[in-house]
C-alpha cells in the first residue's frame, strides 16, 4: 500500500504540503467572498438611492400632478438603470465571479481583475445616473459611462469564457447554463446597444432621455432578454434543490428560453403584438418545464430561511406571469400608458426583485463566508411589504393612468413608501448578516461543508 504524498505539485509548479493546500485553498475562499460581499453592498446601495429613493421621488410628483409625464423622462430612465445594472446587474457580477471554478485554483489567478470590473462598472452606473440627473456635460459622460460599463463586462466575458463543463465535472453544458448563456448575450447586447444609444444621444439629442418608442422596446430588451434568462437559469439550478421539485424538463425549459428570445426580438423590430404573445408563452413553457407548481417530491429546504420561502418563489412566477399577460393587454389596447406601466411594475418588482428578495436570502449568506441570515423574520416582513406594494403599484396604476378610479392617483405614493419599505428592511438583513463574524474557515473545511454545501446539498 503506497503512502499518502507529503508534497502536492499546484498548477503553477510549485510543490505544497497539503496543509499548505488547505490553507491556499481556504485564503483563496475568503478572499472570494469577501469581493462578493463588495459586490452585493455596492448593489444594495444602488437599489437604495438612486434607485428606490429616485422612484419613491418621482411617483409622489407623478401622484401629486396626477400626470405621468409630470416628471422628466431622464429621471424615470436613470431611475431605472440604477435599478437595472447597478442593483440587479451588480448582484448578478458578484454571483458570477464568484461561482466560476477558474478563481479557486490553487495556481496565481489575477483577483485584480475582479478588482478592475468592480471599478469599473460601479463607475459606469454611477456616473450614468449622476448625468442623467443634473444634465452635467452629459454629452461627454453619458457615453463615457456605457464604455465603463462595457469595458466592466469585458473583463466579467473573459472570466467566464475561461470555464468548461469539466471544471465542474461534466460532459456536457446542463439546460440551465445555456439559459445562463442567453442571458449573458441578452447581457451583452444590452450593453452594446446601451452604449451605441448613449454615443447617438450624445451627437444628436437636445437630452439625455430616449424616445419613448425606442425606451419601450429597449426595455423589453433589459428585462425579458438579460435579467429574466439569468432568474430562469438560477432558477433551473437552484429550485430543484431549494424546494424539492421533481426533475425538470429540459427540453421544454429550453423551449421556454426559445420562445422568450423570438419575443424580444420580434419586440425589437417593432412588432409588439406578436411579441406579447411570444413572451406569455415563453414564461408557461419554463413555468411548466420547472414542475413549480406540481406536487414536489421532497420536503423544501427552508433551514436558516423563513418557512414561507416557497410561497414566496411561487409567488414570484405567478407575477411573471401577470407581467406578460398584462403584455397582451397593452399591446392590443389603444391607449396603454398605465397598462404597459403596470406590466414593467409587475415583472420588475412582482417577479425579478422577489425572486431577488427570497433567492438572495437564501443563497448570499452562505456564499459570503458560510454566514447565517441575520433574521428569518425580516426576510418574511420584506417579501410581505414587497408584496403588498406591488399590488398596489400594479392595480392603481392601470386604474389612474387609465382614468377608470381617479382616486387611485392618491395610492400610487402608499405603494412607493411600502416597496421602498420592503428594500431598505431586505438591505438591513443582507448589511447586518455580512457584518457579523462568520463560523471559521478552517472548521467549516474541516467538516467538508464548504460555502457551495447550501447549494449542492
Amino acid at each position: 500500500m503506497s503512502a499518502l504524498p507529503t508534497r502536492i505539485e499546484t498548477e503553477a509548479g510549485h510543490l505544497v504540503t497539503p496543509l499548505e493546500v488547505f490553507d491556499i485553498a481556504a485564503n483563496r475562499e475568503t478572499s472570494l467572498s469577501r469581493l462578493l460581499m463588495l459586490y452585493i453592498s455596492t448593489g444594495l446601495v444602488f437599489m437604495l438611492l438612486p434607485g428606490t429613493f429616485l422612484g419613491v421621488w418621482n411617483l409622489l410628483a407623478i401622484s401629486s400632478h396626477r400626470a405621468a409625464n409630470s416628471v422628466s423622462p431622464a429621471w424615470i430612465q436613470a431611475h431605472g438603470h440604477a435599478q437595472i445594472f447597478g442593483w440587479i446587474g451588480t448582484f448578478i457580477l458578484g454571483i458570477g465571479f464568484y461561482s466560476i471554478p477558474k478563481l479557486r485554483r490553487l495556481n496565481a489567478f489575477a483577483l485584480s481583475a475582479v478588482w478592475l470590473s468592480w471599478v469599473l462598472w460601479t463607475s459606469g452606473t454611477a456616473l450614468r445616473w449622476l448625468t442623467s440627473v443634473y444634465l452635467w456635460h452629459w454629452r461627454v459622460l453619458l457615453p463615457v459611462s456605457g464604455a465603463l460599463e462595457l469595458a466592466a463586462f469585458a473583463i466579467f466575458l473573459r472570466s467566464v469564457s475561461g470555464h468548461r463543463p469539466q471544471d465542474r465535472g461534466k460532459g456536457r453544458l446542463e439546460e440551465w447554463v445555456l439559459v445562463v448563456v442567453a442571458g449573458s448575450v441578452g447581457f451583452l447586447s444590452t450593453l452594446l446597444v446601451n452604449f451605441g444609444v448613449a454615443l447617438f444621444l450624445s451627437l444628436r439629442a437636445a437630452s439625455p432621455s430616449l424616445p419613448p418608442g425606442f425606451d419601450q422596446r429597449f426595455l423589453v430588451l433589459q428585462t425579458w432578454g438579460f435579467l429574466v434568462p439569468f432568474v430562469w437559469g438560477f432558477s433551473a439550478k437552484w429550485l430543484p434543490i431549494f424546494l424539492g421539485l421533481r426533475s425538470i424538463h429540459g427540453r421544454i425549459l429550453l423551449l421556454g428560453i426559445g420562445l422568450n428570445s423570438v419575443g424580444v426580438l420580434a419586440a425589437l423590430a417593432g412588432r409588439i403584438v406578436p411579441a406579447a404573445f411570444l413572451l406569455l408563452a415563453g414564461v408557461i413553457t419554463y413555468v411548466y418545464s420547472l414542475r413549480l407548481f406540481e406536487p414536489s417530491e421532497r420536503c423544501a429546504k427552508v433551514k436558516g430561511v423563513h418557512a414561507s420561502f416557497p410561497v414566496f418563489v411561487r409567488l414570484a412566477y405567478a407575477w411573471a406571469v401577470v407581467a406578460a399577460s398584462l403584455g397582451i393587454w397593452a399591446a392590443l389596447a389603444a391607449n396603454s400608458q398605465g397598462i404597459w406601466g403596470a406590466s414593467r411594475h409587475a415583472l420588475t418588482v412582482g417577479f425579478l426583485a422577489m425572486m431577488v428578495f427570497a433567492i438572495g436570502q437564501r443563497v448570499l449568506p452562505a456564499f459570503s463566508g458560510m454566514r447565517l441570515l441575520f433574521s428569518t423574520k425580516l426576510m418574511f416582513i420584506a417579501l410581505v411589504l414587497l408584496t403588498a406594494g406591488c399590488a398596489l403599484r400594479v392595480s392603481s396604476e392601470i386604474l389612474a393612468y387609465q382614468n377608470l378610479a381617479p382616486s387611485a392617483w392618491t395610492w400610487l405614493p402608499v405603494s412607493a413608501i411600502t416597496e421602498m419599505a420592503a428594500a431598505t428592511v431586505f438591505a438591513v438583513n443582507l448589511l447586518v448578516t455580512f457584518a457579523r463574524r462568520p463560523p471559521s474557515t478552517m472548521s467549516a473545511y474541516r467538516s467538508g461543508e464548504g460555502p457551495m454545501a447550501p447549494i449542492q446539498s
